[in-house]
């Protein structure tokens, strides 16, 4: 060290450390709640309460949101807020841009509280906040991706630890999803329309949907363990060389795995090969992640049996190695072909969230509290109860959910000897799982005790600090005066972590490739943008929605239906068996979004339309017992007394058609008039079958007129083509009579 350096006197900013911790607490609470509420709703739907902003479809979204965004969010800026500053000797870039991303954040999270239960959402998954709280998180994100790159930058520790690596890839990599996602066309102030539809919406959510769990459940977390794991077990990481390995190898492999969600789909089989086999290739580089968080305890196991913190740290890493060997063994399209659609994906994404998210926040936070207040944990017991609490909690959650899934998943691929599905109603499979979400309650209920105890051990904790929580005061030198302490080696990574700006552009370049050669090809394909070309008389294969129908579609996405029916037929035998031919690309090219699902708890709707007369759905949407007397959905009462806005439908047209929808200007002009004349023509037709009088102008209509439409329009043109075909039935009966 160079003694003559001149000497710095500084503190580190804690106040938003403490605040992020709180409301991460907070926030966990309210979010593991909605949670518990959620799967009490699918054991029972009389937990609905007959409310719309409390039904299974509004909450779901909330859940996952709170969860991730709040409760995880939340942790990954207090840990990295801590950690940055002191792995950087330096206090954060500015108080003020700490305090504008905390509360910006937390308006960001109230906001999608309060609209979320009413209905005001994109319905894309992880990414269902409405045009103006997008544009606000991005904001937001802006903010705290200024701060964290202006303290790097006037940092006095010259190389960068391996946590700020992990943090570094975060921020750049989220800012790219976020953006890219959320490319919506505004219709009013809470209502937009993303650019993207059918095929390309799939691909570039599932390209976000499965990065936002990349890079905000996985990478800051990593961050997090590099930094709390070693502070808590008081030993150095157990190798830095695999912890190069284990960075790059992730972030370049982990962008390319998005369309393993959408295995035997309509997706072309180039992108569903890639996908699959780099989420293969995954597993390599997060066990090695796995192997270095564990190996770091060594020689600390005997702390690990009477210290909850340890406990808390261990399960984390262990979870995070179960579930990253899981991901890949569902990425195998054989697995996927079983597991897709169940409640096996529910036990694996609870598996990282609660499981690896959860346990490593909980020790972080049992770790940091005591610092942050200058006091001692209050009960080093009621931790150790939490931890067991929380374990068996998500075991039982876990062990349910797989039963489930495997159970669902059997049952709907059943055939008889003589080729017949064994199982051809779907909700024979609904019955069989019913006891399971009760067990996966209690499991949950268990979770969430955990976590009251926590709230309980950390406020007499806080309550019992000194009076005196004024900011500590360090000296250290300026960064031009620090020493190289690896100048006799200089190794290629170690001058590269003095360089941090061209290690953040070899970041965006390392997530960058994947994502340009999975997404590219799909919006240049010449053969998607042409797949429905006009006939000579005008007719199209597939046509855009009605104006009736649209505003049922919209209706339909408020309702959460999504969350529970998939649009989308796989190319496997017992679903061409249960619905009917494989989805096409061309049938949800104006789907905006697109709504091929990801969760059957009731069958899938691709070929609805005109299953069941209007009546039927009528009677289905106000009370599903009515003609399905085992069936677990909410009530949809208000549907029949609540009013469409039909004014509103010449803006919801002029705005699809700028995003590519081919309706005309008489179809803009006469879109509400349009959509009064089909809505009173059903409405007679509920009528005279019993339905009731004066439903012309409510929402029951609308949806009724969308769910009819589905997967009809190809059925038309192919009867029509067939027809027309000189090999149709008719001719080949005149041809054999000509002979």
């Amino acid at each position: 060290m160079n003694t003559a350096a001149k000497m710095e006197r500084f503190s580190y900013d804690d106040d938003v450390v403490k605040k992020f911790t709180i409301a991460t607490v907070f926030w966990g609470f309210v979010s593991m709640l909605v949670g518990l509420i959620i799967a009490s709703q699918l054991a029972n739907w009389r937990m609905n309460f007959g409310l719309p902003w409390l039904t299974f479809g509004r909450l779901r979204p909330l859940h996952t949101n709170a969860a991730i965004f709040a409760f995880a969010g939340n942790a990954i800026f207090a840990g990295a807020y801590y950690s940055t500053q002191r792995l950087l000797k330096t206090r954060m870039y500015s108080d003020v841009l700490s305090r504008a991303h905390f509360w910006g954040w937390q308006l960001i999270i109230v906001l999608a509280a309060i609209t979320l239960p009413l209905g005001i959402t994109v319905s894309k998954e992880y990414a269902e906040l409405e045009f103006p709280i997008a544009q606000l998180i991005t904001v937001v994100w802006v903010i705290f991706a200024v701060n964290f790159f202006g303290t790097l930058l006037r940092r006095r520790e010259k190389h960068i630890y391996v946590a700020i690596w992990f943090y570094i890839a975060t921020i750049v990599t989220v800012a790219v999803l976020h953006i890219v996602n959320t490319l919506n066309v505004p219709v009013t102030f809470w209502k937009s329309y993303p650019i993207f539809s059918g095929l390309q919406d799939a691909m570039v959510q599932w390209w976000y949907g499965h990065n936002a769990v990349a890079f905000f459940l996985t990478t800051p977390f990593l961050g997090l363990m590099y930094y709390f794991l070693p502070k808590a077990a008081e030993r150095p990481v157990y190798s830095y060389k695999l912890s190069i390995v284990h960075f790059w190898a992730l972030i370049f492999i982990y962008i390319w795995a998005g369309p393993h969600h959408l295995l035997n789909t309509a997706v072309p089989n180039w992108a569903q090969t890639l996908g699959m086999i780099f989420s293969i290739m995954l597993l390599a580089p997060s066990w090695g992640g796995m192997i270095n968080g564990l190996l770091t305890l060594r020689g600390a196991w005997d702390r690990v049996r009477v210290d909850p913190i340890l406990k808390f740290f261990v399960a984390g890493v262990t979870f995070y190695g179960m579930s990253t060997f899981e991901g890949p063994l569902l990425s195998i399209k054989s697995v996927n072909a079983l597991a897709h659609y169940t409640d096996w994906i529910i036990a694996h994404v609870h598996g990282g969230t609660l499981g690896w998210n959860g346990f490593i926040t909980f020790g972080m936070i049992y770790w940091m509290v005591p610092r942050l207040w200058k006091t001692r944990l209050h009960s080093v017991k009621l931790a150790t109860i939490h931890f067991w609490l929380g374990l068996f909690g998500i075991l039982i959650y876990i062990t349910s959910m797989w039963a489930a899934g495997i159970t669902q998943g059997l049952m709907w691929r059943a055939i008889d000897a003589s080729g017949r599905l064994v199982y051809p109603d779907f909700i024979e499979t609904v019955q069989r799982i019913v006891p399971l979400y009760y067990v996966r309650a209690v499991g949950g209920a268990m979770y969430l005790a955990g976590v009251v105890l926590m709230i309980y051990n950390l406020w007499v904790t806080i309550a019992s600090a000194p009076a005196d929580q004024s900011e500590d005061v360090f000296e250290a030198p300026a960064l031009n005066a620090v020493d190289d302490p690896s100048a006799d080696a200089q190794a290629p990574h170690r001058v590269l972590e003095g360089m941090p700006v061209l290690f953040t552009a070899l970041s965006l370049i390392a997530i960058l490739v994947g994502t340009l050669i999975e997404l590219v090809p799909t919006f240049l394909s010449t053969e998607y943008v042409s797949l429905n070309p006009p006939a000579a008389d005008g007719t199209r294969m597939i046509n855009p929605y009605t104006p009736l129908e649209l505003a049922g579609r919209d209706i339909y996405v408020r309702e959460g239906c999504y969350l529970c029916h998939s649009q989308q037929i796989r190319t496997l035998k017992e679903e061409y068996l249960r619905y009917g031919e494989p989805s096409r690309v061309e049938e949800s090219m104006y789907d905006h979004p697109f709504q091929w699902g990801s969760k059957r708890i009731g069958p899938d709707l691709a070929r609805v339309g005109g299953k069941y007369p209007d009546l039927w759905h009528l009677r289905h949407l106000n009370n599903a017992r009515d003609v399905v007397a085992e069936s677990i959905m909410p009530r949809y009462e208000w549907l029949l007394t609540d009013k469409t806005d039909f004014d509103i439908l010449p803006r919801k047209l002029a705005v699809m058609r700028r995003i590519g929808v081919p309706y005309t200007d008489a179809d803009i002009a006469g879109a509400a008039d349009s959509a009064r004349a089909q809505a009173e023509k059903i409405a007679r037709g509920l009528a005279e079958q019993g339905g009731g009088k004066d439903l012309a102008d409510k929402e029951v209509v609308a949806v009724i007129a969308y769910l009819q439409r589905l997967g009809v329009d190809l059925k038309k043109y192919e009867a029509k083509q067939a027809a027309a075909s000189p090999l149709s039935n008719g001719d080949l009966a005149s041809a054999g009579g000509a002979q």
